[in-house]
């Protein structure tokens, strides 16, 4: 592979010309405490880093950003570290989706304005990786990815505790009257024990898995717990790697064509992820120019089994995961599902780095002959209450449900649902469809997490655990049960959940993949006649911008600006 030059490294322009500018730039960088030996003719690699002390899931990020400098010191490199925007998915409300695509631009607009030849970019909590991606695909620099990685196994009384999962469990335990304040405060102090993203395979541990399979991390980096030593190792191995990606100006359009999103949706199924991925992986390839849609990974659903073994659909969490072969491993009992000859950000094909890729315990990492699904653990929806598409995580949901016709129960956003959802003179049984509405991309604001919406209390006493739900949000990737979810067009554009009444016949048919309204078309059009548009929330600032740009679920939720990469010039340095 030819390398570049010193003169065309990107970062030249602003240190290496014979102008008035070159002089003040250096001379700032002196100001730094740098002498010249130590910059001038290097790449400068800037490290994006998400961490924050309001991120639990990020709180070792500063200490791994020393390991990611070491190592671009090591391989001749020049370090700058430049703080982003952290999403803390445990304390940010509404919802870090609001901000996800802020991310993204700063992102993109940090790396287009400095002198950066290359970048690490540093995150894992939900949101971050997909953001963080997304504008790197924009500006299109040389990065590579370093996930936080996840935290270590939550114990209590003996017993494996994995974080989200079985939060919600303990919790309907505590509404039906089985667990109380004892009980509920070891649970507490047990179930996040140490810095990392959630241990189980939500959406932080499937993001980063799905970097990792797209080629833009080293191998195995995704499921290192945050704490392992190997962790240190593979940053600064990572802040080595972003040198030489420099010289050799490898970009994410040679890595992220069609056949590494086909690849990254075959994973995902693989491993029971979570549906955020779904939206996350729209929203990546057509930054990348690639048109992924719904149907892509109902068609893949079909055809690839679930071979994870991991909460929440399975029994174990993700250090499980990492010491029986990790993603590595999971992958080469799927090669030929996969498009072995693409490249990575190692700068090796995929099938050189599965080469060497073993598993060492088949009851995590499955056999293909013993699934822990037959089938991917997503299904896609489509019908007369969902034209756009719906998601169900089915593998997660008792099989009762998977064929389902019940009379609705509808709530009108978040606040009705928490207000009437225990009230004894509400009618509702075990077969009711619990319907939420006001919870999409524009209604939300930000399409929160309220799709797991909780069982009546009544109903929890009495055993069940299980219902059908169905909104236009979304639900957290650690959590589990029969939630149709990312029902689009959302409520609030008027899609046909906003037309939805309490006591109509609601069907639901996985194997089928449709979800119905059982109302006459007639009725619906007198509704939807009828039918006026909420008022925005917002009257200022980035939630106006928000609501007026943000594109729908199975849109990928990205702004209508900034779909695809380039069109933003480079910045003028004299």
């Amino acid at each position: 592979m030819q390398r570049l030059t010193p003169e065309q490294l990107r970062s030249h322009r602003w240190y290496g010309t014979e102008s008035l500018r070159s002089f003040s730039h250096r001379a700032r960088t002196r100001q730094l405490g740098l002498s010249a030996e130590e910059h001038l003719g290097k790449p400068v690699i800037g490290i994006l880093n998400t961490w924050s002390e309001l991120n639990p899931c990020h709180l070792h990020l500063r200490e791994r950003a020393q390991d990611v400098k070491r190592g671009v010191w090591q391989a001749g490199g020049y370090p700058v570290e430049l703080p982003v925007m952290s999403l803390s998915e445990t304390f940010q409300k509404p919802t870090t989706m609001l901000y996800r695509n802020l991310l993204a631009m700063e992102t993109e607009e940090l790396l287009r304005s400095h002198p950066v030849d290359a970048a690490v970019l540093m995150g894992g909590c939900d949101k971050t990786t997909p953001a963080l991606l997304m504008g790197a695909i924009s500006m299109d620099l040389p990065v590579i990815y370093v996930p936080a990685g996840p935290m270590i196994p939550g114990s209590f009384r003996g017993q494996v505790l994995g974080s989200g999962s079985d939060m919600w469990r303990y919790w309907a335990d505590k509404r039906a009257g089985l667990v109380g304040d004892e009980v509920m405060s070891g649970v507490e102090e047990g179930i996040a024990r140490s810095p990392g993203h959630c241990m189980t395979m939500g959406t932080a541990s499937t993001m980063t898995s799905v970097a990792e399979v797209l080629g833009m991390t080293l191998p195995g980096a995704a499921s290192i717990p945050a704490v392992a030593s190997a962790h240190s190792r593979m940053a600064a191995a990572s802040g080595r790697r972003a040198v030489d990606l420099a010289w050799e100006d490898l970009r994410p359009s040679a890595i992220l064509g069609e056949q590494a999103y086909a690849d990254a949706v075959t994973a995902v199924l693989a491993l029971g992820g979570s549906t955020n991925a779904v939206i996350h992986l729209i929203a990546m390839a057509r930054r990348s120019g690639v048109p992924l849609t719904l149907d892509h990974f109902d068609e893949a659903s079909r055809r690839v089994p679930v071979l994870a073994d991991l909460r929440p659909s399975g029994t174990y969490v993700m250090e499980d995961f990492y010491l029986a072969g990790g993603l590595p491993g999971l992958l080469s009992r799927i090669a030929d599902l996969l498009h072995l000859d693409r490249p990575t950000v190692t700068g090796r094909p995929l099938r050189e780095e599965l080469a060497r890729a073993e598993v060492y315990d088949d009851k995590v990492i499955r056999t293909r002959d013993d699934p822990l699904s037959a089938e991917g653990g997503l299904a896609v929806l489509r019908g007369n209450l969902a034209p756009s598409g719906a998601v169900i995580k089915h593998v997660a949901a008792d099989p009762r449900l998977l064929r389902h016709t019940g009379p609705a129960v509808v709530f009108d956003g978040h606040r009705d649902l928490m207000r009437r959802l225990d009230d004894e003179s509400l009618p509702i049984t075990a077969d009711s469809v619990l319907v939420l509405r006001g919870a999409g991309p524009r209604g939300g604001p930000g399409m929160p997490e309220h799709g797991m919406m909780p069982i009546p209390e009544r109903l929890l006493k009495a055993g069940v655990r299980d219902m059908l739900r169905i909104s236009d949000a979304r639900m957290s990737g650690t959590s589990y049960g029969a939630c149709v979810l990312h029902v689009a067009p959302e409520s609030h554009v008027g899609g046909p959940l906003a037309l939805v009444r309490d006591g109509d016949p609601v069907t639901l048919d996985v194997e089928a993949r449709r979800l119905s309204l059982d109302v006459p078309e007639e009725e619906l059009a007198r509704r939807r006649a009828a039918w006026t548009p909420p008022e925005t929330v917002y009257r200022r600032g980035y939630g106006t911008l928000f609501d007026r740009h943000i594109l729908q679920a199975d849109e990928g939720c990205d702004f209508d600006f900034l779909l695809g990469a380039g069109g933003a010039p480079e910045p003028d340095t004299e």
